[in-house]
């Protein structure tokens, strides 16, 4: 019998593994990747006996392979706080979605858990951009606010590695470094260790190359950033999107990339007082994500006066 473990690869999949691993340990093949890559059961041949545990991975992506892996045998527990569409009813299929806008897949397995890795799922709310949902958590953890700040840190670094087109343009591959967080049961002992800082600094580095970027479009209740088909580009288009949402919680928020081929890359944010109509929009544009936060992977560069328009008028 083989056990899989399928997470996303930002700060919210491995938080959400952790936790698991933690209150329950076992051997397992991990299946991962970039932030954007949500298509991972397609990697996963699980059969008769097998058991798959996929985190913080939209089912919508998945469906088919659901099903696939279900015809096969295999066993599947799926946690998640992404829109799902239609879920299949089965007998080996395990189903824990909660959609809620200020939800992350750690916060609830940190439900399922009763709260026994709560830092954790702490990290994975600062991680998601819920930075006062995650603060609040941590004043009712009885912390102080230096390992508020530690574990706000950690949990935006964590996300910022996510980000890129391959794993190769990530610092750490997503994971070894679940690997290199695995021993730590709390993440205020982690975040000492040399890999968090590391990953601190160069998210900082990132953050100011793209601080030196004019915006393409700025008015009261939106503004968009055009960033150059540059490595530290493609790591901090969603980082970026989410200080931008943080420093003006009234106002939406689009991060665009050049990929190269003619195409943009966009990452967009939700007004945080507002916090709706993101994935809508972007799956208008062949993209998709939660009313919060969306984003296209490939937006053609014939279409940005389109996207432009739409977004302006979504959010006016």
């Amino acid at each position: 019998m083989t056990h899989y473990d399928v997470f996303n690869g930002d700060a919210d999949g491995i938080c959400a593994l952790q936790q698991l691993r933690l209150a329950r340990s076992c051997t397992s093949t991990l299946v991962t990747g970039v932030k954007r890559d949500n298509a991972l059961l397609a990697r996963v041949n699980a059969g008769e006996g097998d058991t798959v545990t996929v985190l913080d991975v939209s089912y919508r992506r998945n469906s088919d392979d659901v099903k696939r892996l279900l015809a096969a045998g295999a066993r599947i527990r799926y946690i998640d706080h992404h829109d799902p569409g239609a879920v299949a009813e089965h007998s080996r299929l395990e189903v824990h979605i909660d959609t809620a806008p200020r939800m992350t897949t750690g916060l609830i397995v940190d439900r399922l858990l009763g709260g026994a890795h709560h830092r954790w799922a702490i990290v994975s709310a600062f991680g998601d951009n819920h930075l006062r949902l995650a603060t609040r958590l941590c004043a009712d953890a009885g912390l102080a606010p230096d390992e508020t700040e530690v574990l706000r840190r950690l949990g935006i670094a964590l996300n910022y590695n996510s980000y890129g087109l391959r794993v190769v343009d990530l610092h750490i591959a997503p994971d070894a470094l679940y690997r290199e967080l695995a021993p730590f049961a709390d993440p205020l002992e982690f975040a000492h260790q040399p890999l968090p800082g590391e990953l601190w600094e160069r998210y900082r580095a990132d953050i100011a190359s793209a601080e030196r970027t004019d915006p393409l479009l700025d008015t009261q209740t939106v503004a968009a950033w055009q960033l150059p088909a540059e490595k530290w580009a493609q790591r901090i288009v969603g980082p970026l999107g989410n200080q931008l949402a943080q420093a003006q919680r009234q106002r939406a928020h689009a991060v665009l990339v050049k990929n190269g081929d003619g195409s943009l890359r966009v990452s967009l944010r939700a007004p945080l007082e507002a916090p709706e109509g993101a994935g809508t929009l972007c799956a208008r544009f062949g993209g998709g994500g939660r009313p919060k936060a969306a984003g296209i992977d490939a937006l053609p560069d014939g279409e940005l006066a389109g996207f432009l328009e739409a977004f302006r008028v979504v959010y006016r």
